[in-house]
């Protein structure tokens, strides 16, 4: 297992353990596809903690409803 694996996978588990405990106890808001929080597993693996992190603040700070829309994939 490489170094990148290992520092994203607590971050990665914890974006799992919400989309199994919590997210299906709330009501569905993303405005995006993927959802925010698939986005955040997608952008940790692809480009690791720093970027793939980075990425992910700045898709969830923008879902809100006066944010953007639509489908957003991982660049």
């Amino acid at each position: 297992m490489n170094l990148k694996k290992i520092l994203i996978a607590p971050f990665v588990f914890l974006v799992r353990v919400y989309q199994v405990a919590i997210s299906p106890l709330t009501p569905a808001a993303c405005r995006y596809s993927p959802t925010c929080s698939q986005y955040t597993v997608e952008a940790l693996k692809k480009h690791g903690i720093i970027k793939g992190g980075w990425l992910a603040i700045k898709r969830i700070a923008s879902c809100h409803p006066w944010g953007g829309s639509g489908y957003d994939p991982v660049p």
